[in-house]
């Protein structure tokens, strides 16, 4: 994975834990959560979007 092995993922939580600290962690983590499932939900909406017909072009049709 990019070249980053577990010494390294330890040294960056460490650092993350110094930063910003212990009580802070579980809103941090909270946070990336609910923004990668509104990026997977935005991208899903766009291409739900994007393979349904559009109406007005149907009704044009008529």
């Amino acid at each position: 994975m990019f070249g980053i092995g577990v010494p390294e993922l330890i040294v960056i939580l460490v650092i993350v834990l110094i930063i910003f600290g212990a009580g802070k962690l579980p809103e941090i983590g909270g946070a990336i959560g609910k923004s990668i499932k509104n990026f997977k939900k935005s991208v899903r909406e766009s291409d739900e979007n994007e393979t349904a017909p559009d109406s007005k072009k149907i009704d044009e049709k008529k």
